[in-house]
């Protein structure tokens, strides 16, 4: 809940049902979510990495490496690498085009394990890839944390496909309870973001 106070209070999550955002993907959109921001405030990008290096030790004990998902999760991935006292890497979208064409960027040891970083979940599927570039480069990963998921199901079938476990700060219940008991959006509003949940792909105002 407080995490999703925070983000609702420095603009990173945008509540606009009357006037929908167009995501990369085509869909429009109802919300948009940018937790690069926290990274601008030190008192909440330290609440985050706080809760992100506790839950990680909680769930996974203390795991050899840190991975950030590019490029969203490089900042907060290492403020929690350097929390905990471990190495970072970090995980491109895809290998580099030149030199040693990495796609994981940083020393990583067969074998090692690993706790994935993230800064949203979506469906999931570029939190996957990394997931599985890591593994290929011998990685045990362990499971993934992120800021803030969408909650679609879409996202809930590929995690479970794929055997990763992940856990959020922030869901997007929580997300809009708060939101109408600080007023920043109507009962009525929550109803039109509630429905935009069930089929992002065929909603439209």
């Amino acid at each position: 809940e407080k995490t999703a106070e925070l983000l609702l209070q420095i603009n990173a999550i945008k509540l606009n049902p009357s006037n929908p955002f167009k995501w990369a993907s085509g869909w429009n959109s109802p919300i948009y979510c940018d937790n690069r921001l926290t990274l601008s405030f030190p008192a909440i990008r330290n609440y985050i990495r706080d809760e992100f290096s506790k839950q990680i030790e909680e769930i996974y004990g203390k795991p050899d490496v840190i991975a950030g998902v590019a490029t969203g999760a490089i900042g907060i991935g290492i403020l929690v690498a350097e929390e905990l006292g471990l190495p970072f890497v970090y995980v491109r979208p895809e290998p580099k085009k030149h030199g040693r064409q990495n796609q994981v960027e940083g020393f990583l040891q067969k074998g090692q394990n690993v706790v994935v970083v993230e800064d949203l979940i979506s469906t999931g599927n570029s939190s996957l890839l990394a997931v599985e570039a890591l593994k290929e480069a011998g990685a045990n990963v362990k499971g993934m944390l992120a800021i803030f998921s969408y909650g679609f199901d879409v996202a809930e079938e590929n995690f479970k496909n794929a055997n990763v476990n992940l856990n959020t700060l922030s869901n997007y219940e929580h997300l809009l309870e708060l939101a109408v008991e600080k007023q920043y959006i109507t009962e009525e509003e929550q109803k039109t973001l509630q429905e935009w949940r069930k089929s992002p792909s065929t909603w439209s105002v």
